[in-house]
């Protein structure tokens, strides 16, 4: 039992620790999801902006740690042609209503109730964060989040968005 103890927290200190893939460029996988105000957001409808998917859930400590960061970036590079969609995985979206009533974002949240869209972005950790490029190419890719990994992705916004 202790051995398997070890064993997962080696795994969730790994994947704490996993920082951005290299650069990627390939056809971002569209899909349709309903936002917390009730409308449906289409991916590809959003080409033409720099658009970052952050999936999260409200269960786990660095995506509540990073949600008010990347509310300041939406709010600061909005006007720019950058898209935050955060996208809930949790099957239960009153969880993530509940933790927004707490700390309410800016940006368009997502509920991926069926965990259908993670799926097609090979999600294994929370959060992860994709950043997809004004022509809809799917380009980088984070899992987990630690303090200062905000800073790159400003560095890589900002490099799309100059694109």
């Amino acid at each position: 039992m202790k051995f398997t103890l070890k064993i997962f927290a080696l795994v969730a200190l790994l994947v704490s620790q996993v920082a951005w893939s290299k650069e990627m460029n390939q056809p971002a996988p569209d899909f349709t999801l309903k936002s917390s105000t009730g409308e449906n957001v289409k991916l590809s409808e959003l080409r033409g902006n720099v658009v970052m998917i952050n999936f999260w859930a409200s269960w786990c400590g660095p995506c509540r740690q990073e949600m008010p960061l990347l509310d300041e970036f939406y709010k600061k590079y909005s006007k720019l042609g950058f898209v935050l969609l955060g996208v809930n995985v949790e099957e239960d979206s009153s969880k993530a209503a509940g933790y927004l009533s707490e700390v309410p974002v800016s940006f368009p949240i997502l509920y991926d109730n069926t965990n259908s869209v993670s799926k097609m972005y090979d999600v294994d950790a929370m959060p992860s964060t994709v950043l997809v490029d004004r022509e809809g190419n799917l380009r980088f890719l984070h899992r987990g989040y630690k303090p200062g990994d905000e800073k790159e992705y400003k560095r890589l916004m900002k490099k799309l968005m100059r694109e």
